[in-house]
């Protein structure tokens, strides 16, 4: 059995890594687009390394467009294979890529026309709505902790991460010439503390070991502390500065976590008395999942709902759906919170609203999750004093703030906690993926201190044995 490591090597987006068994089954854990790449961006997801039809199945560890976002790719070429995963990320993915999918389409019609404008020739979308509706056929959505047979050599089970709802580490189990190889595959690994997801639970013993290195060089604050910053931005910006607050939040999973702690201020009469906007229809949608898989969420949200039964909706909640709405914002003067996706900011309706509100001082941009480094978000975070939205130059006059303990992605110290249910002794490989490679040197350091040997951090298109 051999695995091939084609995106997500040495960086974060794009996750991709091949399965080939002895038997010639291709097996590919994860799909995932490459984000913020700039003018490269499309050219790489366009470039597969691998041929569609050829693959067998794809196992996916969770929603999030970097690890499924060319399922409706594949589908184009002509794979007809499975796609497994957990019920609640099949049931996202129906939203999310659908969504994508519209995305492709619209970016590509203003491509489109600049390219017209130039005497160039059109391009298609990598993918459209129908081809995103079309590759949900192949889904199959399974429990956590239950073995599903692909064949009688092959099986797979699920165990949650905590990262987003129905993420799960993907524990494949091969059988080759009379030996069982176990492979571990992590996808995104949550905190311990999240809001609203249970925690990481531990996952069965492994012989290779594959997992992400996103804050594999950082430590993130407590999730407690996280709060008491997001109301401290509220006050400063809303109730003393009488500006706009600008949260550019990922639509599924952050969005939640934000309006349920909006939420509890409000229950708990701690929250100005300002209008929330959720600017995101995919946010909205993706709340009514949330809604459904409430088996998925914590302890805490469970006590909550006994006296709220809606603890993602409250009186000063309004929930935008429409462009037309969404562009009203733009004219509405009093203080106000504005969360709306993408957030990294290289996509989606939170673009407009920084366009329209980041050149006055009163109001701040809040990023709460990971900014790749040549996103948008990226270049507001690291202080460039002018960017460029849409083509046209705005000067950085809001004020700046990040609250990383928000953030979706365990740190060095939690992912070590997590793997550390393992007996680093019978892994006889580790891989470190989805990091940059500062940060994935860093943290094989740290794993190597409790154990784990013979730790690779693999270049796109390297392939190793298992056996």
């Amino acid at each position: 059995m051999k695995i091939r490591f084609i995106g997500a090597a040495r960086e974060v987006t794009g996750s991709k890594h091949l399965i080939t068994t002895k038997q010639g089954k291709k097996i590919l854990l994860d799909c995932g687009m490459f984000q913020g790449k700039g003018l490269e961006t499309d050219a790489m997801n366009r470039k597969l390394g691998f041929n569609p039809e050829e693959i067998d199945h794809i196992i996916l560890s969770h929603a999030h467009i970097d690890h499924s976002g060319l399922i409706p790719y594949l589908y184009k070429l002509g794979f007809r294979g499975s796609v497994i995963c957990t019920n609640a990320t099949r049931d996202l993915c129906s939203l999310m890529l659908v969504d994508c999918g519209h995305i492709q389409d619209y970016d590509t019609k203003t491509f489109n026309k600049r390219r017209i404008a130039k005497g160039l020739p059109s391009v298609d979308p990598i993918y459209t709505e129908e081809d995103a509706r079309a590759c949900m056929d192949l889904f199959i959505g399974i429990a956590y902790d239950r073995r599903f047979y692909i064949n009688s050599d092959i099986s797979v089970r699920f165990t949650n991460t905590g990262h987003m709802l129905g993420s799960g580490v993907v524990t494949l189990e091969v059988n080759e010439d009379g030996k069982k190889i176990r492979v571990a595959y992590t996808g995104d690994i949550g905190r311990p503390e999240s809001r609203l997801l249970k925690s990481p639970a531990p996952f069965p013993q492994c012989d290779y070991l594959i997992t992400e290195t996103t804050y594999g060089n950082r430590l993130h604050p407590k999730m407690q502390d996280a709060e008491k910053e997001l109301l401290r931005v509220i006050e400063e910006t809303c109730v003393k500065n009488r500006g706009k607050l600008i949260i550019p939040s990922f639509a599924i999973g952050r969005a939640q976590e934000i309006i349920y702690s909006l939420n509890n201020f409000f229950n708990e009469r701690k929250l100005p008395k300002v209008n929330i906007y959720l600017d995101s229809p995919l946010a909205i949608n993706a709340t009514e999942i949330f809604k459904i898989h409430t088996n998925e969420l914590n302890d805490d949200v469970a006590k909550v709902m006994l006296y709220d039964s809606d603890p993602f909706g409250f009186n000063s909640l309004f929930y935008i759906k429409s462009a037309e709405e969404s562009k009203s914002l733009n004219s509405y003067k009093q203080p106000c919170v504005i969360i709306s996706a993408s957030g990294m900011m290289e996509a989606g309706r939170v673009k407009h609203h920084i366009a329209n509100n980041i050149e006055n001082r009163r109001n701040t941009i809040l990023a709460v999750g990971y900014c790749a480094p040549t996103t948008l978000g990226a270049r507001i975070l690291r202080g460039d004093q002018e960017i460029s939205v849409f083509g046209q130059r705005h000067q950085v006059r809001a004020t700046i703030e990040k609250i990383e303990a928000f953030s979706g992605h365990g740190d060095y110290q939690e992912m070590a906690d997590f793997i550390g249910c393992q007996n680093a002794g019978e892994v006889k490989k580790t891989f470190l993926v989805h990091g940059e490679y500062e940060s994935a040197k860093f943290y094989a350091n740290v794993i190597k201190e409790r154990g784990f040997k013979n730790i690779e951090i693999p270049e796109a298109g390297s392939e190793f044995e298992l056996k």
